[in-house]
């Protein structure tokens, strides 16, 4: 049987990227590393999991946690690092 950690392993994004999908969509961690692993080989899925992790640093910044925004902001520079395709998209 395969652990979440195994599946993770086997996903094109990390950990914290999925902790951060799963906070979005309001799923289980493991349903958010299925949907990001989908999302990833869309053509414009890394588009729609990085505007994900923006309007989750908005909702930490509009819930007065700045400490949980810095931590997204931290997660969205290591996935536009880590895709490079976002070369154009950096914001």
């Amino acid at each position: 049987m395969l652990t979440f950690e195994d599946c993770v392993g086997l996903c094109d994004l990390d950990e914290d990227e999925i902790k951060a999908i799963a906070e979005h969509e309001h799923v289980p961690e493991i349903v958010a590393l299925e949907l990001a692993q989908y999302l990833i080989r869309l053509p414009d899925g890394t588009i729609a999991i990085k505007r994900m992790i923006i309007e989750d640093i908005q909702h930490a910044r509009e819930s007065n946690n700045p400490d949980h925004a810095k931590l997204l902001q931290n997660v969205l520079k290591h996935f536009i690092a880590s895709h490079p395709d976002f070369e154009s998209y950096k914001s």
